[in-house]
Parts: structure tokens; C-alpha cells; sequence
């Protein structure tokens, strides 16, 4: 079948292309594919010092070229230079929060854009605010805007900009059920719809590419009960696991269980699911969480680790 051979392909070329954690990259890059369409992990971890990941952050190569960045955790903008991407083959950065585990390294892409060869817009996409978190419009301006934390970086929100380019933010709703589809490229598309991390603004994102489609979840405990039907026969499920199946208390409150997992990609019929944002709680449990995940889904299920990449 055409699924299990694009994934086994995914499997040998990791296999074989890529490096331990523990060598360098700088003279052996790891490699997606020259063709076609690939996830690339650049942070597998979430917001611990301890763990020896990056943060969450993602690629979507198409073609052997870097077309979108999903969130920017901490020590993303270090392994997008290993990756071999470029920043200016980027068509859009989307945050799925605004947690500092997903976005701090944002204004370090922004001010290394100055060095690179960018000319053409850059679009940020990300949630609304509420009380407790900013929406994204705001945090790029307290950012890089005039009063922000880096005011020099000011003019790149302006056709002024040093670098050559301007960055544009834009809000998505955040609450609520309505799917948002308002962004395109010849490349992709972007959709994406509210999902429930506790009190934080969230949403999970679809990025289709002719006809094959990757959906992002982001953190969320499935409360609106929306991913499934959003992530509907998606070649790849990418999805947190951040917490163990004894979970309990606000852990469950901010974060879906393996099990859990496993009931929305069988609804959703995906392809293959990628775990990610994986902490030291469910670090070592991986034997736990599979039979967890697979006492409802059958597919490919694969465990994220740093610069891995996978074919569609």
C-alpha cells in the first residue's frame, strides 16, 4: 500500500542519513528528502532545562525547500541552521500558543533574517488573546515593535525594514468551534480551529499541500472534542505527549493522554502519528504509551526526537 511504503521509506532514510544526538551536524547536516513532502523535528522536547531536547518547533519541507515553522521553542533557530533550511524560502511562521516553550526563539529568527537573502513578506499566524496571554499581533509588537523588549528591531514591522522585508502578524480566533481558512501559497494552505489548553488560547493547524495534508495539534486535552474531525484522513497526526497516562489534576486539564491520542487518530483514520513535545514524565514510558495509543489505532506511530525527519 502506498501508506505503509511511504512510511517505511521515512523509516530507512532516518535510518540511514541521520546521526546521533551526541556527533555534530555541522558537517553532516541531517537530510529530508530532495522531493516531496516532509515533517522535520527541530524541538521534540517541551519547557524543561533538563530534558537534552529543543523545544517544540517543526518544519514542512516541500521539495527540499523550508516552506513553513511551526512555533519557535527554545533552541529552534540553532537546529533550523543544522536542518540546511533558509529562512527565506519560508511562507509563514503559525503559532499554535504563545507559551515560552513554543515562541521564545522568535525574535531570534527575526533578528538573524537581517544576514539572510529574505525579500517578500513574512506572515505571522497565531491565536487571539484573553486576560491571561496576548494575542499574537501583540506579542510580535512587544517583541520587535518601538516599545517592545528589542525596540532596534522596530523597522522590520515597516516597509522600512533593514532586513529587507516586513513582518505581518495576524490574529486567529481562539474560542469558539469555527474552522479558520484564510491563508494560502502556491505552496500550501493553512486552516486551523480553537482547541482547549487550559486557559491559554490554542489552536491545532492543518497544512495542506496538494493532496496530501499534516495536521499540527499543539497542546490541548481535547475538551472541544474538534481534532478529530479536523485532522480527517490527514497522512500525518503530529501531536504532544506530554504527559503519561496516569495523569492527573491540571496536567489533564492542559493535555490530551495516550490513550486519548489513540481514539482521535482512529476517528480521524491518520496515516501515521507523530508524538512530540515529549517530557521527563513520559520519557522511558514509551512501551506504556504505545500499548496506551494502540488499543485503539493501528497505524504507524512514531516517537519525535531532535532533526528526525519524515517522508508523507
Amino acid at each position: 500500500m502506498r501508506r505503509s511504503t511511504a512510511v517505511l521509506a521515512s523509516l530507512l532514510l532516518f535510518l540511514c542519513s541521520n546521526v546521533s544526538h551526541a556527533e555534530s551536524f555541522e558537517d553532516d547536516p541531517p537530510m529530508c528528502g530532495d522531493t516531496g513532502v516532509w515533517i522535520q523535528i527541530l524541538g521534540s522536547g517541551g519547557p524543561e532545562i533538563n530534558d537534552k531536547s529543543a523545544s517544540a518547533s517543526y518544519i514542512v519541507w516541500i521539495d527540499n525547500k523550508a516552506r513553513l515553522l511551526v512555533d519557535t521553542g527554545p533552541g529552534a533557530s540553532v537546529l533550523f541552521d543544522q536542518a540546511g533550511a533558509k529562512f527565506e524560502d519560508l511562507d509563514a511562521i503559525v503559532f499554535t500558543h504563545l507559551h515560552v516553550d513554543h515562541t521564545s526563539d522568535f525574535p531570534a529568527f527575526i533578528k538573524g533574517s537581517y544576514f539572510a537573502e529574505r525579500k517578500t513578506a513574512l506572515r505571522i499566524f497565531g491565536p487571539d488573546g484573553n486576560d491571561l496571554m496576548p494575542s499574537t499581533e501583540t506579542f510580535v509588537d512587544r517583541m520587535i515593535g518601538p516599545e517592545g523588549a528589542y525596540p532596534y528591531m522596530k523597522d522590520f514591522l515597516t516597509f522600512k525594514s533593514s532586513g529587507g522585508y516586513r513582518v505581518t502578524a495576524r490574529n486567529i480566533p481562539a474560542t469558539g468551534r469555527r474552522r479558520w481558512a484564510g491563508f494560502g501559497t502556491d505552496n500550501l494552505q493553512l486552516s486551523a480551529i480553537p482547541v482547549k489548553h487550559g486557559p491559554i488560547p490554542a489552536l491545532a493547524w492543518r497544512v495542506k499541500i496538494a493532496d496530501q495534508s499534516i495536521v499540527f495539534t499543539g497542546d490541548f486535552n481535547n475538551e472541544k472534542d474538534l481534532v478529530a474531525k479536523f485532522a480527517k484522513d490527514t497522512d500525518a497526526l503530529v501531536t504532544h505527549h506530554a504527559i503519561p497516562e496516569t495523569a492527573r489534576g491540571n496536567a489533564r486539564d492542559l493535555h490530551v493522554i495516550p490513550s486519548q491520542i489513540g481514539k482521535i487518530a482512529k476517528r480521524a483514520n491518520a496515516r501515521m502519528v507523530v508524538l512530540g513535545h515529549r517530557m521527563n514524565r513520559t520519557r522511558g514510558r514509551e512501551t506504556q504509551t504505545r500499548e496506551a495509543v494502540e488499543l485503539n489505532y493501528a497505524g504507524p506511530l512514531l516517537f519525535a526526537s531532535d532533526l528526525e525527519c519524515w517522508g508523507l
